[in-house]
């Protein structure tokens, strides 16, 4: 897997996703295609072999409305093809979408925001090093979310003694 950058014919793909309930929380239908390819929107493809699998996200679009945020850690989120969920994938899609953010964007730590009753994906972000911080609820559907954070390690200074 790797990131690539979000092109249109990505971005017209992925608004037309459907999960199926409860994770149709998910579905981008209502998203610009054309926001999903600028620059400042913090999207980019997560593709394989095969072609677009998924997407990764870097900054407000990972934040759910109704959760408390600061600046203390770059929101980042994402999601698999419909098709492909649930088959094993989002550990490698999160990690390197983790890896890529890492390198871009260098943050302090990363934060992910998760709907409670997917425990997939809290499995696989807590396999990956992030915590539970809070719960809340989501101002647009009530819905229970998870805010989980992962402190990046700082850089180790090699100095000569």
């Amino acid at each position: 897997m790797q990131i690539a950058p979000m092109t249109l014919a990505h971005a017209a793909d992925i608004v037309t996703w459907r999960y199926a309930a409860p994770y149709d929380c998910y579905d981008m239908t209502s998203a610009d295609a054309a926001f999903l390819t600028s620059p400042t929107s913090g999207f980019f493809a997560l593709t394989d072999a095969t072609g677009l699998i998924g997407y990764r996200s870097f900054g407000a679009d990972g934040q759910v409305p109704g959760g408390e945020y600061d600046g203390s850690a770059l929101d980042t989120g994402g999601g698999l093809r419909p098709d492909l969920t649930g088959k094993g994938l989002g550990r490698e899609a999160i990690q390197t979408g983790l890896d890529f953010g890492r390198h871009l964007l260098a943050p302090a730590a990363f934060r992910v925001t998760i709907a409670t009753f997917n425990v997939r994906a809290q499995r696989v972000v807590e396999a990956l090093g992030f915590r539970n911080v809070g719960r809340f609820q989501a101002l647009a559907d009530g819905r229970s979310y998870e805010m989980l954070i992962r402190p990046e390690s700082a850089p180790c200074d090699n100095l000569a003694e």
